[in-house]
C-alpha cells in the first residue's frame, strides 16, 4: 500500500482539528467533502455492522469508498458530497473489478434514484436499505 487512505470517524474530533466551530464555517471550508465521507462512514458501520470494511483504488485512480463482503457477495458504497451525483468510470470500473452486486451512492440530498441496475443514489436518511 502507498498510501492508505485514513478516514477520521469522529466528526467533532475532526472539526476541532481543523478549527471548524460553525456549521457556516464548515460549509466553507475546503474539507467539507472529508468531513462528510467520515460522517456517512461512521453511520454505515453502524447499519452493516462489519468490521471488514475496505477502500478500494487502482493506480489508475478508480476507487470504492467501502466494500465489504456479505453471504460470499460483494457490497459497495461511494460516499459523494455533490446536489446530483452521477455515474462515473470510477463507479463502472469498481463495480467490475470487484465484481460488486450493489453499489449505493450516499450524497446529502434527499431523493433516491437509480444510476443503473447495480447503482442506487441514497440520501443519508435511506443507509437502512444498505445490505
Amino acid at each position: 500500500v502507498k498510501s492508505p487512505k485514513l478516514y477520521l470517524r469522529d466528526s467533532g474530533i475532526f472539526h476541532s482539528l481543523q478549527t471548524i466551530d460553525s456549521y457556516e464555517r464548515l460549509m466553507l471550508h475546503n474539507k467539507v467533502g472529508a468531513s462528510w465521507e467520515g460522517f456517512v462512514l461512521e453511520e454505515i458501520c453502524k447499519v452493516i455492522g462489519k468490521d471488514d470494511i475496505y477502500y478500494w483504488r487502482t493506480h489508475t485512480g478508480a476507487e470504492v469508498d467501502l466494500f465489504w463482503q456479505n453471504k460470499g457477495e460483494n457490497w459497495g458504497v461511494e460516499i459523494k458530497y455533490s446536489d446530483a451525483p452521477r455515474l462515473t468510470k470510477s463507479i463502472i470500473n469498481g463495480i467490475k473489478d470487484l465484481d460488486l452486486k450493489h453499489l449505493w451512492v450516499i450524497y446529502p440530498g434527499k431523493e433516491q434514484y437509480e444510476l443503473t441496475e447495480k447503482v442506487t443514489v441514497l440520501p443519508l436518511s435511506g443507509i437502512n436499505k444498505i445490505k
